[in-house]
């Protein structure tokens, strides 16, 4: 088994430079684009120096710091306003476990992911961010905790929640839970665009 800063690059190729390009196209410093996304200036470093993988809660954090979508995060190049996205085997992307491949059309405000969550993913994790997410359960069982409530979720069981509820999302399945997942893509100049860090609880 690797350490957890080697053989990451691999995983995910080109997105530790376009986070760096990224980063520095909006002309936002290590420390003030780390400070939004709820990150330390070490931690972001390591992710664009491709020594650390991001999981999916941190790039739908930096997507909507950098005004860009996890798909172009990740070097998907879709037509631009594709309207049709075909089915097909789910051959997506991979960070920090979880699976996930584009759903939706490019370049929009709402973002479609399905997405394959693997057992005790993201552990005490809570995000808080502006916005609205939406998901829908094909299979296993998913944990969402909204606040200080906890819901357990079947397949064709759904959540429609506000982003700045606190949330945390776990499969309880020894083989993960596979899911649709969408939510809005809010661009602002604000420096508020993540609010509040990372938050453990225990």
């Amino acid at each position: 088994m690797n350490p957890p800063d080697e053989g990451v690059a691999d995983e995910l190729p080109g997105v530790a430079p376009r986070l760096r390009d990224l980063r520095r196209g909006r002309g936002l410093t290590l420390e003030t684009a780390a400070q939004r996304a709820g990150l330390s200036p070490a931690h972001l470093s390591r992710l664009e120096t491709g020594r650390r993988q991001p999981s999916l809660p941190m790039l739908l954090g930096l997507a909507r710091i950098y005004g860009t979508t996890v798909s172009e995060l990740l070097g998907e190049k879709p037509p631009e306003r594709d309207a049709i996205v075909r089915g097909g085997a789910f051959e997506g992307a991979e960070a920090d476990g979880w699976m996930y491949r584009r759903a939706g059309g490019s370049g929009r405000a709402m973002q479609a992911l399905r997405v394959r969550v693997p057992y005790g993913a993201q552990g005490d994790l809570v995000r808080v961010h502006p916005g609205e997410e939406w998901l829908y359960v094909l299979g296993g069982r998913l944990r969402v905790a909204l606040g200080e409530t906890v819901h357990d979720l079947d397949p064709g069981d759904s959540a429609h929640f506000d982003s700045l509820t606190p949330h945390r999302i776990a499969a309880l399945d020894r083989g993960g839970a596979e899911l649709l997942f969408v939510h809005s893509l809010l661009q602002s100049p604000a420096a508020e665009l993540c609010l509040g860090n990372a938050l453990h609880t225990r």
